[in-house]
């Protein structure tokens, strides 16, 4: 009498041909911890860009403040209470230095300005350092006199800042020539040879262009 034969054949495995039941795969499920991080990213990019664009100032697109176009002019006060205007130093090479106490590469960059005021000033060079923190003014006058500082320091306003394209970063600096028009900028710690060079191209300017120039408006200082 025959074996009846089993499934999977004879001597088989009597599964082997049965469906296999199916392990569902795990759910994938969202990382809290890296929502959390995407979150943060997004909101510190979008941050970023809405400071950077209000920093840069929208009534002031780049260009504006370009070579050979009038420097703004402002009215700020000194940290022993009066007042000074640009405009005071027609006829000067400015250097308009914007700074701030807790900006590192300022410190670097305050002695060479220093300097420069010495090596220059007979010839007709004018540092003007412009504070762009929120220090007292008791505090700038202490890191001005530390730095030996032979120079107007003048309590920045925001809207000076804005003014000359909204200072994106720090140390900034304008160079005026003689004739009231901007000669150079130079933006962040360069070497001192780079700022030599643009203060010697302010001192170039041509004085005579002076008287024809028409008057430019006047930048009060915002309370």
């Amino acid at each position: 009498m025959s074996t009846p034969e089993m499934p999977g054949g004879i001597g088989g495995d009597p599964n082997q041909n049965l469906p296999q039941p199916q392990t569902p795969a795990p759910p994938k499920g969202r990382n809290p911890l890296a929502l959390v991080v995407v979150a943060v990213v997004a909101a510190g990019m979008l941050y970023f860009g809405f400071h950077t664009a209000r920093r840069s100032g929208t009534d002031h697109p780049p260009g504006v403040l370009g070579y050979g176009t009038p420097a703004p002019n402002f009215t700020l006060e000194t940290l022993d209470g009066k007042n000074i205007s640009l405009s005071d130093y027609r006829g000067k090479a400015v250097l308009v230095n914007f700074w701030a106490t807790w900006c590192g590469p300022c410190k670097i960059e305050t002695p060479w300005l220093v300097e420069l005021q010495n090596q220059y000033g007979s010839q007709g060079l004018q540092v003007v350092g412009v504070a762009m923190d929120d220090s007292g003014k008791d505090e700038i006058a202490k890191f001005a006199k530390d730095m030996g500082v032979n120079y107007p320091v003048l309590l920045g306003k925001e809207a000076v800042g804005d003014a000359y394209g909204g200072v994106p970063a720090l140390p900034e600096s304008f160079f005026v020539g003689r004739d009231g028009k901007i000669t150079d900028r130079i933006i962040g710690l360069k070497g001192r040879g780079e700022i030599e060079d643009s203060v010697k191209k302010a001192l170039k300017s041509d004085v005579g262009l002076i008287e024809s120039n028409s008057p430019r408006p006047l930048l009060q200082a915002q309370n």
